[in-house]
């Protein structure tokens, strides 16, 4: 895109209100440069480089997914690491230059992008790269461990070490214990010591404990030492990237996710609630709930007496410090209920009310959660049954404060304290709100989000409706657990749903229409017109901020992830090498027909955008 196109579209955006615009992209599914396509996107490539270009001077950032790192079995980035980074989001190209000293080999790398089975097509190759990046990053450890050019590098490898110690320690003690019992998952090791390794109950386990880690710290000290290397590397690229995407002005938004991965639960074991595992209450997805197996932290180990700190908030607190240090762009909170009014249940049921399940802060007639709610009796609505997400009532401003401390003590002090402020904290707040959680985001001013692929038509003052969204939030189509919005709109064609929707969005996009009949006709035989229409309405909205997830925007018509299902086909769509030449939407028709929906007095006087839009 030239200067030009950029300026008018920029212009748009400024008197529609728009202060960003956020293309959504996990880092798995960036694209890569010709002939440098291992299996698996990186932020950190050349082809992530080209795309930063691609975007800069109308997007204003870029949403990642969670960069964790993942199990050899599992490729969600929803259930990676706290705070080791992704292995596969080195970028193995550059290993082989100059200023790595050649320390992979190029033979190694052509090989590897030769090799991908996936090479053809926009996919990730989860299982085969999984291996071969780790073939790659032991032959660039061996050789960065002898390079005379790269004295300055090992010097700055022991200084990041001794900086990440408080994590990185326990992290690389797992992958030596995962070689130890030939297996990832500690759940299934056989040595009932190395399963409790960090959570001694005694004295005595301690001491026994202790000679155990040195024991495996001496017998897998190199392995131990690589795995380091690889986070040191990772942490390099990262800080490259986000040196780039600053001089295009694009900044890189991170992914918080409420789960804690297999080793986290490992190092952080005696923090946990005992027999509790958090999960998600019978819903649109999953009339059962869905049992994601996450554990809980346990409340009275958050904060002290005294509010101060105690051991499961300082972990919480280092773990947004390290993400608002890393990405001055900002963090999205995935699940924010799940900071504040998580829904939990016994680890041997199933996630419904009539098996024990509740939420931890909200069940005060709970008879083993009753301690740990902030609401009591006095806050339930008995006119609504035990398992409503409005049951909780009339909450005092000490209550509420008390849902909020994590996010006030933890998360927006992590994010002062590194430079940045609540502006920054993008929370996921879809789906229905339990009234705790909709107090504290109001009471902190928290940015959520509004999802207008899910309105309900039959709603006049549903939250997704354009017409109630507010300024202070971000709004978007849909996110990666969601139909893109082509495949939306042709699955609603010519039904009374669709006729529905074309209703509310004749009156809240096409005021201006004089045959509204015809237009909510075609809108509903039209998948193309309603898909635009779609997008259409978050400009027109107030809202002063927008994502667009990138199947979205580029008009690819497969969904990334569906929800309650497993296997490598969720998490694997990415962009095409060859994205230049696909057809992304026509993002200057769409603002000016929402410069349109504002009414005639507002498109007078913005007529000469309306003009340059026009030329585009």
């Amino acid at each position: 895109m030239d200067k030009k196109q950029a300026k008018v579209l920029k212009d748009a955006l400024k008197v529609l209100g728009k202060k960003n615009l956020a293309l959504i992209i996990h880092g798995g599914s960036f694209p890569s440069r010709k002939g440098e396509n291992t299996g698996f996107g990186t932020p950190n490539s050349n082809g992530a480089k080209d795309l930063i270009d691609y975007v800069s001077g109308v997007f204003t950032s870029i949403q990642l997914g969670p960069s964790g790192k993942t199990k050899s079995c599992d490729s969600s980035p929803y259930t990676s690491t706290i705070f080791s980074n992704n292995p596969l989001f080195v970028d193995l190209k550059e290993l082989t230059t100059k200023e790595w000293d050649y320390i992979l080999s190029e033979e190694t790398f052509n090989k590897i992008v030769e090799e991908n089975p996936n090479k053809e097509i926009a996919k990730t190759a989860y299982s085969y790269i999984y291996k071969a990046q780790e073939t790659a990053l032991k032959e660039a450890y061996s050789n960065f461990k002898t390079s005379d050019k790269l004295k300055k590098a090992r010097k700055e490898f022991e200084v990041y070490k001794l900086e990440n110690k408080f994590w990185l320690e326990t992290d690389a003690l797992y992958s030596a214990l995962s070689i130890e019992h030939n297996n990832d998952y500690w759940p299934l090791w056989q040595n009932e010591t190395d399963k409790n390794l960090y959570s001694p109950n005694s004295y005595e386990e301690k001491t026994d404990y202790s000679k155990r880690l040195d024991e495996i710290e001496e017998k897998y000290k190199d392995e131990i030492e690589y795995y380091m290397f690889v986070q040191y590397v990772i942490s390099k690229q990262n800080e490259e990237t986000k040196n780039y995407a600053k001089s295009k002005k694009i900044k890189m938004i991170a992914d918080r996710q409420v789960a804690f991965s297999d080793r986290d639960t490992w190092a952080y074991k005696s923090l946990f609630l005992e027999g509790w595992s958090l999960g998600c209450p019978p819903d649109y997805f999953s009339a059962n709930g869905q049992a994601w197996g996450f554990p809980v932290m346990n409340p009275e180990l958050l904060f002290k007496k005294d509010g101060s700190l105690d051991k499961g908030g300082v972990l919480m607190k280092n773990l947004f410090k390290k993400m608002f240090k890393e990405n001055p762009g900002g963090v999205r909170i995935d699940h924010i209920v799940g900071l504040i009014d998580p829904w939990v249940y016994k680890s041997n049921a199933n996630p419904k009310p009539e098996e024990g399940a509740g939420r931890l802060y909200s069940s005060p007639e709970h008879s083993e959660l009753s301690k740990y709610a902030i609401a009591t009796m006095e806050n339930i609505n008995n006119e609504v049954t035990s398992d409503n997400e409005k049951r909780i009532i009339d909450l005092t401003d000490k209550q509420i404060k008390e849902y909020g401390r994590l996010i006030e003590k933890i998360v927006i002090a992590a994010a002062k304290e590194e430079g940045l402020n609540k502006n920054d904290i993008v929370c996921e707040d879809l789906g229905t709100l339990t009234n705790p959680v909709a107090a504290v985001m109001e009471k902190f001013g928290l940015l959520g989000m509004k999802l207008t692929q899910f309105v309900v038509p039959t709603v006049e003052e549903h939250p997704y409706r354009m017409k109630n969204i507010p300024a202070k939030t971000w709004v978007m189509v849909g996110t990666h657990d969601n139909q893109p919005i082509k495949r939306w709109a042709d699955s609603l064609v010519n039904t009374h749903e669709a006729y529905l929707h074309a209703k509310n969005l004749v009156e809240d996009v096409y005021p201006y229409e004089e045959n509204k009949d015809d237009v909510i006709v075609k809108l509903t035989q039209d998948a193309d017109f309603l898909a635009e229409t779609k997008l259409i309405e978050l400009f027109a909205s107030k809202a002063e901020n927008v994502q667009i997830f990138f199947t979205d925007y580029f008009n690819i018509n497969e969904t990334y992830n569906v929800p309650g299902t497993s296997g490598e086909e969720n998490w694997s769509l990415r962009l095409t090498d060859d994205y230049a030449n696909l057809t992304p939407i026509n993002l200057a028709k769409i603002l000016k027909k929402a410069i349109l929906a504002r009414g005639k007095e507002f498109t007078d006087k913005n007529h000469k955008i309306v003009e340059n839009l026009e030329t585009l």
